[in-house]
């Protein structure tokens, strides 16, 4: 087991990260717990899941003393992800989580969102340069804006039971793929209004899906302090000289390496170790009853 200076630092790494870039808190913290510190996939995405919630939480603050936040688009997300998320933690509870695949499951479902997510984040200029074909000159107008909302409604609750299913099986995905998806229905939306309503939206799903893994006892408190004490200041400091960094060349750097990270999971998942048989268990307590009577 890992010592809580090396939980510091891997914090530290993952919030300079996150305060550059603004993605890669889950979809970086949990491959890190599990590939490196060799943390049980369960505990690592409950953990997670806690950590983004807090670390996004003061990201959240800014963006609605800004204004930046689309309260509708929030709202329909969590109509469809809150559910979502609630049923997928009764599913692992009650059923996955007593089969022998259950880490099988949960790494190669990391891995297949840490591979779209990092597709997303390699592409996402040339994503948002496509759609940008379809935004206005003009400022979107807020009966405009809310008609828009109204009418993709439906779309939006789908897009909140998928983030929902998905963020609480590996908790990665409420970031970069949310942002994706939200600009492909809402191209006339100004960047960083989607940018607020995914962050918001985050902290809502990532802190129901982390109390639904605690309540599983699937989350290390003392893990989460540590991480928590080594990212909060490295977020901070990331923030302020994000502006002096090549932003480009991390993103890319950062896109390859979680598509990689997912390739590998999926194709090498973390496996259960194989269970003694029955037989040989009861042959070895005949044996030490055995030895004991002689005695």
């Amino acid at each position: 087991m890992s010592g809580a200076f090396e939980f510091i630092l891997a914090g530290m790494l993952v919030g300079f990260c996150v305060g550059i870039t603004g993605v890669g808190g889950g979809s970086l913290m949990t491959p890190i717990l599990i590939g490196l510190f060799r943390i049980e996939p369960h505990i690592a995405i409950g953990t997670d899941l806690l950590y983004a919630a807090i670390s996004k939480f003061c990201g959240s603050m800014v963006h609605a003393r800004k204004l930046n936040i689309v309260w509708p688009i929030v709202l329909w997300l969590a109509v469809g992800s809150i559910p979502a998320s609630f049923g997928t933690t009764w599913l692992l509870e009650h059923y996955l989580s007593q089969s022998t695949h259950y880490k099988a499951v949960l790494t190669m479902v990391l891995g297949f969102m840490l591979t779209l997510t990092g597709v997303s984040i390699i592409f996402r200029s040339r994503i948002e340069k496509f759609f940008n074909r379809f935004r206005s000159n003009e400022v979107t107008q807020s009966e405009n804006e809310h008609l828009a909302i109204h009418k993709k409604r439906s779309f939006i609750v789908i897009m909140g039971i998928i983030l929902g299913v998905f963020v609480t099986l590996s908790s990665v995905g409420a970031g970069a793929f949310g942002i994706m998806a939200l600009v492909i229905m809402f191209p006339n939306l100004p960047m960083i209004r989607i940018i607020g309503s995914d962050v918001v939206h985050a902290v809502l799903l990532t802190l129901v899906a982390g109390l639904g893994h605690m309540s599983a006892g699937n989350v290390d408190f003392t893990l989460l302090m540590w991480l928590l004490v080594g990212s909060i200041p490295a977020i901070i400091v990331g923030t302020l000289i994000s502006s002096r960094m090549p932003e480009r060349l991390i993103r890319k750097i950062l896109g390859i390496t979680l598509f990689a990270l997912g390739v590998n999971f999926m194709v090498h998942p973390v496996k259960a170790k194989p269970k003694a048989p029955v037989v040989q268990q009861q042959v070895v307590i005949a044996e030490k009853t055995s030895n004991t009577t002689e005695r």
